[in-house]
């Protein structure tokens, strides 16, 4: 990050400290072309140098941005970055936190449409039902995110979850671990939440309303692990239902997957990183959502309304960071959102068939 353009003076006493410019360098030191390549040298050396001064100014959160920043602008939008989520799920949300075991019931709702979650049981296999939570926070979005693309790559409702799931925690940077407090033990308690829930879609105009009852899974199969200490319930093939699946091939929301895993310890993060995907690809014109709107939808947790705003800006600003060129606007009305294509949300553009 350079403020400003450096003088050739400056890049001519820039000493060559890096190893790999060092050997490029050697490798041409007997070549008609020397000069120029010390000089080229001498420029990237400036440029690091210029880089690694911009981020000791910065917190560890903003260097974090930064760098995912510079990964989705290096790597643009790579269709093998992308992940998909089902386009319900990036309007309407779960709860943000853990919900007490007696709550059986959350609901969600964004302008006229609302999402209910109704909290299940599932089987052991000694045959106790079992009362599972509502599903809540980061992981059980991800897991969410996991199993819809997995849908999608697989063609097909019934996936195999236990590697791929595996592989997929490692992938959006949590360390795989057990036992009780382990990140595997956490994703089990979510997984089966979502497996037993039930989801209710429902949509009005002041004249009529609809209600779709979107139950994500058909079937569950599960295996209880030996030791009694680990008596967690865990399913090795999941099954979405029909009407979910059909409606998953139809609406699945594409998203980079460097951005989630940037935001993955953000529920609400994650929750605007999908719902501006969800905006941006239907959006043909400016839109302006009211502040009452965007606190219905992300303010679960906030109380007095100048609080929500304040983080909510904040958010907002910091998903500007990873994308500078989001067309997001906020000011005392709300937030405004002008149309933009796919690309600066590191998304590539629809083919045309």
């Amino acid at each position: 990050m350079i403020a400003t353009k450096p003088q050739p003076q400056e890049i001519a006493n820039t000493e060559i400290r890096d190893a790999d410019l060092i050997d490029e360098l050697e490798r041409h030191r007997h070549t008609i072309g020397f000069t120029a390549m010390q000089n080229e040298m001498r420029r990237r050396q400036y440029e690091r140098n210029a880089e690694a001064n911009y981020l000791a100014t910065l917190t560890k959160a903003q260097r974090k941005r930064f760098v995912a920043s510079q990964l989705l602008d290096a790597e643009g939008a790579n269709p093998d970055n992308l992940r998909h989520i089902h386009s319900v799920l990036a309007i309407c949300s779960l709860p943000y936190r853990k919900q007490p075991i007696e709550t059986r019931e959350f609901e969600r709702r964004q302008g006229r449409m609302s999402l209910v979650v109704e909290a299940g049981k599932l089987l052991s296999p000694t045959g106790e039902r079992i009362a599972q939570p509502l599903p809540y926070g980061s992981r059980a979005r991800l897991l969410l995110l996991h199993l819809c693309s997995e849908a999608i790559r697989q063609k097909s409702p019934t996936i195999h979850i236990e590697d791929s799931l595996t592989a997929f925690i490692r992938s959006i940077g949590f360390t795989v671990t057990g036992g009780k407090n382990g990140t595997l033990t956490s994703f089990k308690q979510q997984i089966n939440a979502l497996a037993a829930c039930r989801m209710s879609i429902g949509v009005w105009n002041g004249t009529r309303a609809k209600t779709i009852n979107a139950q994500p899974f058909s079937e569950i199969n599960v295996w209880l692990p030996a030791n009694p200490e680990q008596r967690m319930l865990w399913p090795s093939t999941i099954t979405f239902s029909q009407d979910f699946y059909n409606t998953l091939t139809q609406h699945a929301l594409p998203v980079n997957m460097h951005a989630v895993k940037h935001f993955a310890n953000s529920p609400r993060k994650l929750d605007l990183l999908f719902w501006i995907g969800y905006r941006l690809n239907a959006a043909r014109k400016t839109l302006h959502i009211s502040w009452k709107s965007l606190q219905e939808q992300f303010g679960g947790n906030f109380t007095r309304n100048r609080d929500f705003r304040e983080y909510f800006a904040k958010d907002i600003a910091h998903l500007r960071e990873v994308f500078p060129n989001l067309p997001l606007t906020l000011d005392e009305l709300g937030l405004e959102i002008k149309p933009a294509n796919s690309e600066v949300l590191a998304i590539p553009k629809r083919s045309k068939k």
